[in-house]
């Protein structure tokens, strides 16, 4: 349900409809546009009579949600969410390059490609300590000791960090990472997600799963946003298909459908969604021209002895092209 407040509304008479709601077991969500105030109804309103509300003084009209997801919902928020990620916005006109190797390998590596990425134009620094594998005989990760190394990183560049948490009994190693990532297969993790949404307001970055349809992807970020985290970013990094040729099916027009169903911002993988280094820069330069908030690109300083994902990983070299690209196509996109 969205309340909208009358122009020029009396605050004490607002607080007394917020304080009405919260009697009812209902959080008020107030957005401030430019041109109305509304309130959001985050809860079961399934009893609260829509005529008892429109007869107060400060409301305009009451509106009912016909979506699941509410704090997601554009109609809830109708202007465009910006996401702060420590000083690096992404979302409203706020672009983001998310850079780095799938999984951190040393401390020369990561600093080094740290470095590099920063100094071709990327906003945060990717690098994942905890890999889900699909092969228990795979690469791991480092664990605490990569993410020991991506602080390290941050502290020689400044740059954010973004990494993925897997299981909520290693958030409190996670007090100098900026971006929390929910990876593919922990979309529909929902105790997890409701964990992470409870216990921190740091950024969280939500990938869409691997079958996951957009309402199962926005339900996921609501269950984050429910539980008192408004700070999610969407992740299209493309879904399974029949398509075998490519690691997965990059679908480009999820990203104003997106823009159209919710208010958050909406990046894109290229990495993820083609699974060879070689389309990134025409995919990465695609997704920036529809409009997505912001790129997540896998970087490695020597891909063919990377640990994991290396046929999917940028050089240095290929990544500061596509940078090249990526602003230019800015320029135009953005006027």
């Amino acid at each position: 349900m969205i309340i909208l407040i009358k122009k020029g509304a009396d605050e004490a008479q607002v607080e007394n409809l917020k304080a009405l709601l919260r009697s009812r077991n209902i959080e008020p969500h107030v957005s401030h546009g430019s041109l109305q105030t509304l309130i959001g109804c985050v809860g079961d309103v399934a009893h609260l009579d829509p005529s008892l509300i429109e007869a107060l003084d400060v409301v305009e009209s009451v509106q009912r949600i016909q979506e699941p997801y509410k704090a997601a919902n554009r109609k809830f928020h109708p202007e465009d969410t910006a996401i702060d990620c420590s000083g690096v916005k992404i979302g409203a006109g706020h672009f983001g390059v998310i850079a780095g190797p799938c999984s951190v390998e040393s401390e020369e590596q990561i600093v080094g490609i740290a470095k590099s990425v920063k100094a071709s134009g990327a906003s945060m620094l990717r690098g994942g300590a905890f890999k889900p594998r699909t092969s228990p005989y795979a690469f791991q990760g480092l664990g605490a000791e990569g993410l020991r190394m991506l602080s390290v990183a941050k502290r020689e560049t400044g740059l954010p960090i973004v990494t993925e948490l897997m299981d909520f009994k290693d958030i409190e190693l996670f007090n100098d990472v900026d971006v929390i990532q929910i990876g593919a297969r922990n979309m529909q993790n929902f105790n997890l997600l409701k964990e992470v949404g409870s216990y921190t307001k740091k950024p969280v970055l939500l990938k869409r799963g691997m079958s996951a349809t957009i309402q199962e992807l926005l339900m996921s970020a609501e269950y984050i946003m429910a539980s008192g985290n408004p700070n999610v970013i969407l992740c299209e990094r493309g879904i399974r298909t029949f398509e075998t040729s490519l690691r997965n099916t990059l679908d480009l027009g999820v990203v104003p459908l997106l823009h159209r169903l919710s208010h958050l911002p909406v990046v894109v993988d290229p990495s993820h969604a083609t699974g060879y280094a070689y389309m990134v820069d025409p995919v990465a330069v695609a997704a920036t021209a529809i409009g997505a908030d912001g790129l997540i690109i896998e970087v490695h300083n020597d891909p063919p002895h990377a640990r994991c994902d290396g046929v999917q990983s940028q050089t240095p070299e290929m990544f500061a092209k596509t940078m090249a690209r990526v602003c230019k196509v800015r320029e135009i996109v953005s006027v």
